[in-house]
């Protein structure tokens, strides 16, 4: 196996809260100590960052399904591009992950292709439909690491409580898209001023908030982990900060696009601004900003969501909701985040290995001896602007192109192997 010796890093190691300058040697896939190395590689990471690698809990990688749009093999090279080193795709393919055999499938195209690890989600209901409980016994033994019913969100909430029971029993976190449908049905922006003046239906708040309160209910009464997906609302950023308070065992993810876009940039009709949960108010942006600050808001997530070009080049009533972001989360959230001071780089890497982690049941996420070398480098200094056309994604469906941005990913090491190398 490849040896390694990466030097003269900075090393963010929140899990043990390790903020210095040093080296990191990796051996046999794993990290050690550098007296084991025989003749490794050395890389001067001079002025670099490094961690742990980051993790991305919301992927879509289309695949089984539209792999027009993305494929397990482009999703999870743009995912290295990115610096994520492991990635949870969400169930809501063609056919669903319900079932221990689509499962199986993921795992063996992931073998294949996947230069990333792709930790399979399963359905919490068949076929994602929100009417029958699917098979979470078969699927846990297949392998997932959660379920979900992203896109959807489970309308009934006595089998709601009965699936979390369930995920409760196997050990499964819930990753829920936190929808009530009656208040969202038809909606294609944020419900509020802009969509008064655009002339476009709303997608009220309170469709959000409903489901978060009834979630918090359910961790409560359970004492089970409910995960909110793309957060997007003050009052839900609230409730999670109350809730957690408590003890409740409930945790948040934002995403980059919900932390730095607001409604008021669909004024420009470009599908690409086009997202469920839809980009919310600016309170509702500086709501989530500070509890991502705070500590209330634990997760970074992309909500990954590839589309053709043809799909979104329709009308803006018309078009699918979603946006790439693999290859944008970091460089993004570090412009609009770090650099103003707002969080610090340690709360940022926070955000996308350890609080992931955590919602995963991954205990010791961090660069101790003995663990995976799942290793990310970047350069808090690199400036660049965002050329969608350099992407690795199948896709080009982003908001971000042409945005000047700070910090780029140099190194993606997935179990001591250099999957993505970039300026070092």
């Amino acid at each position: 196996m490849n040896e390694l010796l990466l030097k003269n890093a900075r090393i963010i190691d929140p899990a043990r809260n390790i903020d210095k300058v040093g080296d990191i040697a990796v051996a046999n896939g794993v990290i050690v100590d550098a007296a084991e190395l025989k003749a490794p590689e050395v890389i001067d990471l001079t002025g670099k960052v490094l961690s742990r690698g980051f993790i991305d809990v919301h992927v879509h990688l289309r695949q089984p399904g539209n792999t027009a749009a993305e494929t397990i093999a482009t999703g999870s090279m743009a995912a290295a591009a990115g610096g994520f080193t492991s990635i949870v795709a969400m169930p809501n393919t063609s056919p669903s992950a319900d079932t221990a055999g689509a499962i199986e499938y993921l795992h063996r195209i992931a073998a294949e292709q996947a230069v990333v690890k792709v930790l399979p989600c399963g359905n919490m209901t068949k076929g994602g439909k929100g009417e029958e409980m699917a098979g979470i016994g078969s699927l846990k033994k297949a392998g997932v690491v959660a379920l979900s019913d992203d896109g959807k969100c489970i309308q009934d909430h006595g089998l709601m409580r009965h699936v979390v029971e369930y995920a409760k029993s196997f050990n499964l976190p819930i990753m829920d898209h936190c929808e009530e449908t009656t208040l969202a049905a038809g909606g294609v922006m944020n419900e509020g001023k802009w969509s008064v003046l655009l002339g476009m239906n709303g997608i009220s708040k309170a469709s959000e908030e409903l489901i978060i309160a009834r979630n918090i209910i359910f961790a409560r009464e359970i004492g089970w982990k409910i995960h909110m997906q793309h957060v997007s609302t003050r009052e839900s950023v609230d409730m999670i900060r109350r809730a957690r308070a408590k003890g409740i065992p409930v945790t948040g993810e934002a995403t980059p696009h919900h932390l730095t876009l607001t409604d008021e940039c669909v004024k420009k009709f470009d599908t690409n601004y086009k997202m469920n949960p839809p980009l919310r108010s600016e309170d509702d942006r500086q709501a989530l900003i500070e509890g991502v600050a705070d500590g209330t808001i634990t997760v970074i997530a992309t909500d990954h969501a590839p589309h053709t070009e043809t799909a979104k080049l329709v009308e803006f009533d018309h078009a699918p909701f979603g946006i790439i972001g693999l290859e944008t989360a970091l460089p993004v959230c570090f412009t609009q985040l770090v650099v103003p001071g707002i969080i610090s780089i340690p709360q940022l890497i926070a955000k996308m290995t350890v609080g992931p982690a955590e919602v995963l049941g991954i205990g010791n996420y961090d660069l101790s001896a003995g663990n995976a070398a799942d290793i990310t480098v970047f350069d808090p200094e690199a400036e660049y602007v965002v050329d969608k056309n350099k992407f690795y994604s199948k896709s080009r469906n982003t908001p971000f192109d042409g945005m000047s941005v700070r910090g780029q990913i140099n190194l993606t090491i997935v179990d001591g192997k250099i999957v993505y190398r970039q300026g070092c």
